[in-house]
This record gives C-alpha cells, sequence and structure tokens, in this order.
C-alpha cells in the first residue's frame, strides 16, 4: 500500500512537471496571441479613424465623390524627405526651402480637389489635409508593427506597441478633431498667441507672406505686434514680418506668446515666462534666431500651457481664459524696455478662426465658448458609458 501510494506520488510528480514545462513552451505564444487579436483591434480602429478624416475633407470640398475621397487617400501616403545633414552648413536654408515646397504641394491639392471653393475654404481644406496625413501616418506605423509583430512572431514588437497603445489612440482622435476644426475654421488650442496678439491691435495690415503687423502703445512705449493672418488657418512667414519691422524700426525688445506642452497634473491655460524665442516646427525658428541672437536682442517667451493633444483640438475655455493673464505678462515685458525704445510683439500660433485685431475676438470667444460646451457634454457621455 506504502508503495503504491509512493508511485502516485512520483507520477503526480511528474504530471506537474510535463504540465509545468508545457505551460512554460505554450503561455508565451497564448500571450502573443492575445495581444496580436488586441493590436489587430487597434490597428482597425486607427484605419477607420483615418478614414472619417478623409471623409471629413471630401465633405468640405462639395464634391464628396468616390473619386475625390480615392484622391484624398492617396494624397495622405505624402511624405517629406529631409535635406541631408552630412554636410551642415547651410542646412537650415534646405530644411526651409523643402518646408515651402511641402506647402505648396498641400495648397495645390486643395486647388485640385476643392477647385469650386473660395479662398478661405481652400485654405481649410489644405489644413485639414495636414491634419489627416498626420493621422494617416500614425496608423500606417502602428499596422506596420503589429504585422512585424505577426510575421516574426516577436512578443518584443507586441509589448512595446501595447504598451503604447493608449497614448497612440488618444493622439489620433485628437488629429480626427483637428481635421474637424480645420476644415470648419474651428480656434485651436494653438491659436491662443494670435489671439492674444488680435487682442493688442486696433487695426492691422498685411506685413509679409501670410502676416499682418499692428501698432500699439504699451506702457507708454512703442510696441509693433504680429501674428499670422486670419480667420483662416495659416501660420504665416513671421521671419520675413520680423526682417522687414527691424529694416525701419530699432527694436530693444522681442516678447513671444505661443502655446508650450504642460506636463500631466498642470493646469491647461496657465501661463509660464522665459526666455528665447517660443516657436515650434523647424525652419522659420533657426531662421530668426540666426537674426535675432547676434545681435543680443533680449527675447522674452511667455508660453501658455496646453495638454498634449490640446492644441491641435477645437480650443478650450480654460486655454482662452489665459488671454487677461498674458496680457499682464506682455505689460511686465514692456516695462523693462525704456520709454522711448520699441518693442516688437509676436503672438506665434496658428490664426484658424482668429480675427485680426480685437474688435473681432468676440466671434473667436463665442465659438470657443460654444465649442467647449460640446466637448464637456460628450466627456459627459463618455463617462456615464463608462464601467468605472
Amino acid at each position: 500500500m506504502v508503495i503504491l501510494l509512493s508511485q502516485a506520488d512520483i507520477y503526480g510528480t511528474l504530471l506537474w512537471f510535463v504540465i509545468l514545462f508545457v505551460f512554460i513552451a505554450i503561455y508565451p505564444r497564448l500571450m502573443l496571441s492575445q495581444m496580436i487579436f488586441k493590436l489587430e483591434q487597434s490597428a482597425r480602429k486607427l484605419e477607420e479613424l483615418s478614414d472619417k478624416a478623409n471623409n471629413v475633407v471630401a465633405k468640405k470640398t462639395k464634391n464628396n465623390t468616390k473619386e475625390t475621397k480615392e484622391i484624398i487617400k492617396e494624397f495622405t501616403d505624402f511624405f517629406v524627405v529631409e535635406p541631408s545633414s552630412l554636410d551642415p552648413y547651410g542646412i537650415v536654408q534646405k530644411l526651409d526651402q523643402t518646408i515651402r515646397h511641402m506647402e505648396d504641394r498641400f495648397e495645390e491639392a486643395a486647388k485640385d480637389i476643392g477647385h469650386s471653393l473660395g479662398e478661405l475654404e481652400k485654405r481649410q481644406v489644405d489644413y485639414g489635409l495636414r491634419a489627416a496625413v498626420s493621422l494617416r501616418q500614425i496608423a500606417k506605423i502602428v499596422r506596420h508593427n503589429v504585422e512585424l509583430a505577426k510575421k516574426f512572431k516577436n512578443l518584443q514588437i507586441a509589448m512595446i506597441i501595447q504598451m503604447q497603445m493608449p497614448m497612440i489612440e488618444k493622439i489620433a482622435e485628437s488629429e480626427l478633431k483637428g481635421t474637424e476644426a480645420f476644415t470648419n475654421g474651428w480656434p485651436v488650442g494653438d491659436g491662443i498667441g494670435p489671439i492674444v496678439a488680435a487682442s493688442l491691435m486696433d487695426s492691422s495690415k498685411p506685413i509679409s507672406e501670410d502676416v499682418v503687423a499692428g501698432k500699439t502703445t504699451i506702457e507708454g512705449r512703442t510696441c509693433f505686434v504680429l501674428k499670422a493672418t486670419g480667420p483662416k488657418p495659416s501660420l504665416g512667414r513671421i521671419d520675413e514680418a520680423i526682417e522687414k519691422i527691424m529694416k525701419k524700426n530699432k527694436i530693444a525688445r522681442f516678447v513671444t506668446i505661443d502655446a508650450i506642452s504642460k506636463f500631466e497634473g498642470e493646469k491647461s491655460g496657465s501661463v509660464a515666462e522665459g526666455v528665447g524665442f517660443a516657436m515650434g516646427g523647424i525652419g522659420q525658428r533657426e531662421i530668426i534666431e540666426n537674426v535675432l541672437l547676434p545681435k543680443k536682442k533680449p527675447i522674452d517667451s511667455i508660453g501658455i500651457k496646453v495638454g498634449m493633444v490640446e492644441a491641435i483640438l477645437p480650443m478650450k475655455k480654460e486655454i482662452y481664459d489665459a488671454v487677461p493673464k498674458v496680457q499682464t505678462a506682455v505689460q511686465r515685458s514692456v516695462r523693462r524696455v525704456k520709454r522711448n525704445e520699441k518693442v516688437l510683439i509676436i503672438g506665434v500660433g496658428n490664426s484658424c478662426g482668429v480675427g485680426d485685431n480685437k474688435k473681432v475676438l468676440e466671434k473667436t470667444k463665442e465659438m470657443v465658448l460654444k465649442l467647449d460646451k460640446k466637448y464637456k457634454e460628450e466627456q459627459k457621455k463618455q463617462k456615464k458609458g463608462s464601467w468605472v
């Protein structure tokens, strides 16, 4: 009897080890299969978001045909080859020229698919296409990594993309919202700089490509104010405008106003002050710094903090409410120069939905409040539908 029990214990132990080794061998495959299944769903969701963005642009063209949708879909594969930096001399000029060519291509594409539209609507289609291209690239990169994980049965690739998927999906959803904002002419989070600039101008006039300038007096000092032309979506050639003003005027101080990324936990719309030329992207900022920094002119930077995806989303009320705080910060910067000296104030950012003087800002504010109310209602519905 004792011998039989001992044999049973041995067989049980052996069976346990066999099951353990089989589990060790199979579990990674089961884990990979589960991850691939979830990633496949996420990849399809991103591709659907990309198709929705294309449909938003197609609808704006007022030529919402199958042929137009196919042209837009093909254009969203658009890419830009970065100039070689092996010989760094002149790289800024090469980058600037490449960006100019890129902008020309988007403008041509908007004219081709929206030939019956007015200039404002063509520009809205132009910037809607830019957001749609960004969303298409996100979907393609995710699909590429999912297919790599499937092809090589690579658990590490699957884990990396799965860990980042919540952030990727959030960015993709914001790009879709951004496409809607640009095609409808709604102000976006990145437009807070131009809004502040417009609030300082009684009137303005064009000074360079897609840039307007105004003149005002703050704290007894003469101030020139620049912003991208609105309410059409535009960033403008700020570098050219600065050069023109500096040719005719001796500027003692520069003040830049722009949306800056906030850390998680910080409040959207809070204001921070610093130094340096606050401007995103590449090309223009480097050109401007090459002009200003050798002259040893002080450059003040005023940043309005926005979330990771809020810059491209329709502007929230919290961000618009920062305008009075920024105006106070501008006054502090202006007081740092003597009364007979001049200051140049630049509202950096996209002027989509933002007019070119303080008189038309009331319309922008009404639109922001309306969009913010709609956004908060959507958030409440999502929370009600959540299991949390």
